[in-house]
């Protein structure tokens, strides 16, 4: 694949899927929209369909270069690099932009302060590592993970993602809502009305629909996760496709074996983290990227 077509973004098959888990979760968006909006009418005469169109389309905004790096940048926690994470940053994706032959600035970098050694992709533009990682990898394999991230945005990857994490706002607070006036019932029946069976009664029905209620909007948000994790470790093996015939299959594979070994330790100590759900195994990853580099290798020798 030549450079030029390397950095052309593309809708791929993980892409497709991942609207999937945004449809799944469409109708629960539009029902708990309904609960926010019967209040709101009574102040602003706004239309149903308005209201659900302009939050949907606030997400526009989500995408848009300077603003990711104030508001998403902020939502996640992550900030600029600091003058010494940018010495360490900066060769590692100036090599990647140049090999893409692309504008420097064409994405944005971010820390994360955390202790994982893990980075990701967000909006449209952003480029996430964690300052754990940023001290433990060398420029060389730094390279290597810059490029499958940059790979996610080329793909398309973080779209689909994007849209569902906005939409699935309204439908986390309404739960936290609900769970919180279950919590408020369960307490007012016990403080007022635990001297009458029938009052005591209704206050337990109250707090058991408000819990089931906050439930059901948790229990969509759980679907919709499970599909999207499913789907994303199809989307990782993609990025790590596109990282290969960028050239960074090497650099990529080698920051993975350090991952495989943070990875085993993590087996032992019999707790999964969220990497661990969303991604394959880093060792089934490094077989597969080495794979593509045989092959790729192959294809080379028979031409010559």
């Amino acid at each position: 694949m030549s450079r030029s077509r390397s950095a052309q973004r593309s809708v791929e098959m993980s892409s497709l899927t991942a609207v999937l888990p945004l449809v799944a979760i469409v109708p629960v968006w539009l029902v708990s929209l309904v609960v926010f909006w019967l209040p709101v009418r009574i102040w602003w005469h706004v239309g149903f369909w308005a209201l659900a169109g302009l939050h949907f389309g606030a997400v526009v905004v989500m995408f848009w270069r300077p603003l990711q790096k104030v508001l998403v940048m902020r939502m996640l926690g992550a900030r600029r690099p600091s003058a010494e994470q940018a010495k360490r940053l900066e060769p590692a994706w100036r090599s990647v932009a140049q090999q893409l032959a692309i504008p420097h600035r064409r994405f944005a970098l971010a820390v994360l302060p955390s202790d994982d050694l893990n980075a990701f992709a967000c909006g449209g533009s952003l480029l996430v590592v964690t300052s754990f990682a940023i001290e433990e990898l060398p420029r060389d394999e730094m390279t290597g993970v810059l490029a499958h991230e940059v790979a996610h945005h080329l793909g398309l990857h973080t779209v689909a993602l994007t849209l569902r994490q906005w939409l699935s706002l309204p439908i986390f607070l309404l739960a936290r809502v609900g769970f919180f006036l279950q919590n408020v019932a369960v307490a007012a029946t016990r403080s007022f009305v635990s001297h009458s069976s029938a009052l005591t009664a209704v206050g337990r029905l109250v707090s058991g629909l408000l819990n089931a209620i906050g439930w059901v909007f948790l229990s969509a948000l759980v679907f919709s996760n499970r599909m999207a994790n499913s789907i994303g470790k199809r989307s990782e093996l993609e990025a790590d496709r596109r990282a290969v015939e960028m050239g960074f299959g090497r650099e990529l594979a080698t920051a993975l074996r350090r991952v495989a070994a943070t990875e085993q330790a993590t087996r032992s100590s019999q707790t999964r983290t969220d990497t661990q759900l969303t991604h394959p195994s880093a060792r089934s990853r490094v077989a597969h990227i080495e794979a593509l580099m045989r092959r790729a290798a192959d294809r080379r020798r028979s031409l010559t």
